[in-house]
């Protein structure tokens, strides 16, 4: 009811007007005016309509007097019948008289009295203003007039002449009759127009309503999907035009809805799309910051140490040479730098395809770290590899070993004076993984620290980063690494170390190695 009344209300505001009203009201009006004109018209034309046809009514019965007499039938029964059928039909009254003026036919009460009436109108006698007479017609045989007696103030159509045989006759009728029935007619019209307006008014009522219930089904759909709500569909079934706009109105409301389905989810991918330009934006913006800042202290050490070079500062050869060590140290930082961000670009690019491969990982760290050897003694580390069978997995065996090698390097740069690393191999029990963990020795990562490390240029103790020529790219290659293997890594803080790990899936020795 409240949604209803919101809709009326809302409506109301719009300047609405219900159809259904309009309706009822056109064809009130249209039915009340029909009735209104009918009523006029028999108000001023019924009358004279009347007269009209009385006098043809006249006309015919004295053809029918007139050829009775020329064949000499007036006196026969046959007549008398014929001449009773035209006086009742027509409600008429008729005289008939010879030559002598004597009656031959009549009808009236008073013979005498009509008798009279005819001769002072044959022979043209006076009469009194009062008894003066309107001629409607006057021709050679006979004369139709209005008049009124005034013995008994009776307003009568008359028509008096001579027939062609000779007689006189008068056929007359009474007006009051005709006035009477234009009377009746008028009231009874008037009545039966009041009636008809009512009872056409609930009929009409109705009707339109019938009309207008799916017009206003329409209306409400059309409110709905203005909303951009296209659940409500028209269920009339009818064959008319409203049926056909109906359905016309359901495929658009489908078609709209598809559309605006559309259109959100190109605007959503245009919305990603723009994110992620947004993002590429930063990120290229925030990797030109960061290779600009990696590359100004080497590039300022080179350019220094050359000019000094160049200038002959120190002439010792001793000097000389560590000037030029210097620069070949950071020429060699540089290069490594350039080489790693390559690196992980081809990765995050995808361009760097992935080999899967079946191979002994557990070899792979083995030889690693044997290779590393000069690298475990500068440091004096002391680096235990837990001993195991061969483990077979599945994965790229070099992006693997740069795994190893940026966990182990990274292990060798942040030794306290512990100086341990420890190499474990752990397998999963509730999946087919074996995890490979490099623990060294040495103050933990800070907590708020952890989520970024392995962001692109990101440096926890940034002083000693650059102590050991670190560039914050390695974590980032792992991490590239890793998901393209769609393979876990991570990194653990314990009390007295850290630990970074990475999983790869084991797979069965065949049997024939």
């Amino acid at each position: 009811m409240k949604h209803g009344n919101s809709d009326k209300s809302r409506n109301e505001k719009k300047g609405y007007h219900s159809i259904k009203r309009q309706f009822a009201a056109i064809f009130m009006l249209v039915l009340a005016g029909t009735i209104l004109l009918c009523w006029l018209i028999n108000s001023f034309f019924l009358e004279k309509y009347y007269v009209n046809r009385k006098m043809h009514v006249l006309t015919k019965a004295y053809a029918t007097v007139n050829e009775t007499a020329l064949q000499g039938e007036i006196d026969s029964d046959d007549f008398d019948v014929e001449l009773q059928k035209i006086i009742s039909k027509y409600n008429i009254e008729i005289l008939i008289l010879d030559a002598s003026t004597r009656t031959l036919k009549y009808s009236m009460s008073d013979p005498a009295f009509a008798t009279n009436l005819l001769l002072d109108r044959v022979f043209d006698v006076d009469r009194p203003e009062a008894e003066k007479s309107k001629i409607l017609e006057n021709t050679d045989q006979y004369t139709v007039e209005r008049s009124v007696e005034q013995r008994t103030k009776t307003e009568y159509l008359m028509m008096w002449g001579c027939l062609d045989n000779g007689n006189l006759f008068m056929l007359r009728t009474a007006i009051e009759s005709i006035r009477d029935s234009a009377a009746i007619a008028k009231r009874f019209l008037l009545f039966s127009g009041a009636t008809g307006v009512v009872l056409g008014g609930i009929i009409i009522w109705m009707i339109s309503k019938k009309i207008t219930e799916p017009i206003l089904q329409l209306t409400k759909i059309s409110e709905q999907m203005n909303e951009l709500d296209f659940d409500a569909k028209y269920q009339g079934n009818s064959r008319n035009e409203i049926g056909v706009l109906g359905a016309n109105i359901n495929r658009l409301s489908d078609t709209l809805e598809t559309t605006i389905s559309e259109l959100k989810t190109a605007n959503n991918e245009l919305r990603r799309d723009i994110a992620k330009k947004e993002e590429a934006d930063e990120m290229r913006k925030e990797f030109l910051s960061n290779v600009s800042h990696e590359l100004k202290t080497p590039i300022a050490l080179i350019q220094g140490y050359a000019e000094g070079l160049q200038e002959e500062i120190n002439d010792d050869a001793e000097s000389r040479e560590y000037y030029c060590s210097v620069i070949v140290d950071e020429a060699a930082k540089m290069n490594r730098m350039v080489k790693q961000l390559m690196t992980l670009n081809q990765l995050e690019s995808g361009n760097d395809a992935v080999t899967m491969e079946r191979f002994d990982i557990a070899a792979l760290v083995r030889n690693y770290v044997q290779s590393a050897e000069i690298m475990i003694k500068q440091h004096e580390a002391v680096v235990t590899i837990e001993k195991t069978e061969p483990i077979y997995v599945w994965g790229d065996e070099f992006k693997s070993e740069e795994v190893v090698m940026n966990y182990f390097t990274n292990a060798l740069n942040h030794l306290d004076e512990e100086k341990k690393i420890d190499i474990r191999f752990k397998f999963s029990e509730d999946s087919n993984m074996v995890r490979i963990s490099v623990f060294n020795t040495g103050k933990p990562i800070p907590e708020d620290s952890l989520p970024h490390i392995w962001e692109k240029f990101y440096k926890v103790d940034k002083a000693r980063t650059r102590a050991y020529g670190g560039s914050g790219v390695g974590l980032s290659i792992v991490k590239a690494i890793m998901e393209s293997m769609h393979c876990a890594y991570g990194v653990c803080n314990y009390d007295n170390g850290v630990e970074f790990w990475f999983e790869l899936e084991c797979c069965k020795k065949e049997a024939d190695e």
